[in-house]
C-alpha cells in the first residue's frame, strides 16, 4: 500500500499522547486496522485447521445454535411471554460480553505510558461500536413494553428474588468505566453484593472473581484522563521545562476571557429587563466563580482539564483532529448509557409501576437513580466554560499542530 502525504508536525511528541511526525489521515489509518484484523482472522483459522479443529462449519454449528436455543427454559414449558422476558434479557447479557471486551481494549490501550497515534482511532471506533450497542439495547425495552402487567405478573413470582441487579456482567462494565460507590450516591458495593451471592450460590464465585480483577485495574476514567492530561497545550509538553507557567498563564488568559464574555451578557441581559437584576448578579457572579473553580481547584493548575480545555476550544487544529474525537466518543458513549438507563426505567414502570424489584430493590425509583449516574464528569463540565472562538487566547506554536494561522 502506498504512502499518502500528510502534513508534517515540527516537534517530535513523546510523551505518551503523540510519538510520531506525521498525523496519518483516516483512511490509511482505517484501511491498516481492517487489514489488520483480516490478517489475525486469516491466522486464526488457520490456527485452528492445525489444531484438527474443523473449519468447514455450517451456520448451525459455527454458532452453536442447538446449545444456544437449549437456554430458554423450553424444558419447564415456560409460557411465550416468559421466554420473550428471557430471550430480552439473554440478548443483553450477549451484548454485555461484547461490552466488556471493548472497554478493556480500549482501556489497556489508553493506559500504556506512551500511546501511539495510531492507537486512537482504533479506541474512537470501539468507543462508536459501544455507543452503537447501547443505542440498540435501548431500543429492545420497547420490545420487553408488549409484554402487559399481567402478563409478567402470571411469572413473576417464579423468579424468586433474581434480579436484573444481580448482572455481575453489568457490575463488571460499570467498574471498568470507573463508576465508584460515591459516584452512586448510595451505600450499595458489588463486591459484597457478589460475595454473598456467592455464599449463597459456590456456582458464581467466578463472578466475584471478575469484579475483584476489575476493581484493582484502573478504570477507563483513569486512562482518559491520564492520556489526556499530556496533551500538549500551547506546544507545551507536561515534561518540558517550564509547563506549569505556560499552562497557568493560558488557563488564566482563558477566564480572563470567560469573564468578560460573561459580563458582556450580564449587562446585555440586565438591560432587556426581562430578569431580576439581583438574582441576574449573583447568578453570573456564581458561574464566574465555578469556571475558575474548576480550572484551578484550591488555585492549582488541573492539567487534564486544561488538556480538555484545549481540545475543546481550538477543536480545528490538524493534530487534535483524533483528540477531539476521542473526547466526543466517550460523551456520546456515556450519554446512550444514560439514556438506556432511562428507557429502562420508563419501561418497568409501564410494567410494575412503583413495586418493589423482584430483588428488593426500590425499583423504578433506584432505577431513576441510576439515570443520574455520570462518570466522565471533567468531559461534560468543560463545555461549561468554553467561550466563543474569537474570544480564545491566541494560539502560541501553531505549526506544532500543524497549522498555519496565516495560511
Amino acid at each position: 500500500m502506498g504512502t499518502r502525504n500528510c502534513k508534517s508536525v515540527s516537534t517530535e511528541m513523546t510523551s505518551g499522547m503523540y510519538t510520531t511526525l506525521r498525523w496519518p489521515d483516516l483512511v490509511n489509518i482505517n484501511a491498516g486496522h481492517v487489514t489488520n484484523q483480516l490478517i489475525s482472522l486469516t491466522r486464526h483459522w488457520i490456527s485452528m485447521v492445525d489444531n484438527g479443529v474443523r473449519a468447514d462449519w455450517t451456520y448451525g454449528t459455527y454458532l452453536r445454535l442447538d446449545e444456544l436455543l437449549a437456554l430458554q427454559g423450553d424444558d419447564r414449558g415456560v409460557s411465550n411471554d416468559e421466554l420473550h422476558f428471557i430471550v430480552v434479557h439473554q440478548t443483553f447479557e450477549l451484548w454485555f460480553k461484547q461490552v466488556v471486551r471493548e472497554l478493556c481494549e480500549i482501556r489497556d490501550s489508553l493506559g500504556n505510558s506512551e500511546v501511539p497515534e495510531e492507537a486512537i482511532p482504533s479506541c474512537v471506533h470501539g468507543m462508536r461500536r459501544v455507543t452503537e450497542i447501547f443505542r440498540l439495547m435501548e431500543s429492545q425495552w420497547s420490545v420487553m413494553e408488549t409484554l402487559t402487567p399481567q402478563g409478567f405478573l402470571a411469572f413473576r413470582d417464579d423468579l424468586g428474588t433474581a434480579s436484573g441487579f444481580e448482572s455481575y456482567q453489568m457490575r463488571e462494565l460499570e467498574i471498568i468505566l470507573g463508576l465508584t460507590k460515591s459516584m452512586r450516591g448510595t451505600n450499595f458495593d458489588p463486591l459484597e453484593q457478589f460475595r454473598k451471592i456467592a455464599e449463597r450460590d459456590p456456582t458464581q464465585t467466578h463472578a466475584l472473581n471478575r469484579l475483584t480483577e476489575a476493581s484493582q485495574k484502573p478504570s477507563l476514567l483513569d486512562a482518559v484522563m491520564s492520556w489526556v492530561r499530556r496533551t500538549p497545550i500551547m506546544g507545551s509538553r507536561q515534561e518540558d521545562p517550564g509547563d506549569d507557567e505556560r499552562i497557568r498563564k493560558y488557563v488564566e488568559a482563558h477566564l480572563f476571557a470567560y469573564s468578560e464574555h460573561s459580563l458582556n451578557q450580564q449587562r446585555s441581559m440586565s438591560e432587556s429587563g426581562n430578569m431580576n437584576s439581583e438574582m441576574l448578579d449573583a447568578r453570573m457572579e456564581s458561574a464566574r466563580s465555578q469556571a475558575r473553580d474548576f480550572l484551578l481547584p484550591n488555585g492549582k493548575v488541573d492539567r487534564a482539564r486544561a488538556g480538555l480545555l484545549f481540545i475543546e476550544s481550538y477543536r480545528e487544529l490538524p493534530l487534535l483532529t483524533w483528540p477531539r474525537a476521542l473526547v466526543d466518543a466517550v460523551v456520546e458513549l456515556e450519554e446512550s448509557m444514560v439514556k438506556w438507563r432511562h428507557a429502562h426505567a420508563r419501561m418497568v414502570e409501564r410494567i410494575i409501576g412503583r413495586r418493589v424489584g423482584t430483588g428488593g430493590s426500590s425499583g423504578v425509583d433506584y432505577l431513576d437513580g441510576t439515570a443520574k449516574y455520570r462518570i466522565f464528569t471533567d468531559l461534560w463540565a468543560v463545555r461549561t466554560v468554553l467561550v466563543r472562538p474569537d474570544l480564545r487566547p491566541e494560539l502560541e506554536n501553531p505549526e506544532f499542530y500543524g497549522f498555519s494561522q496565516g495560511s
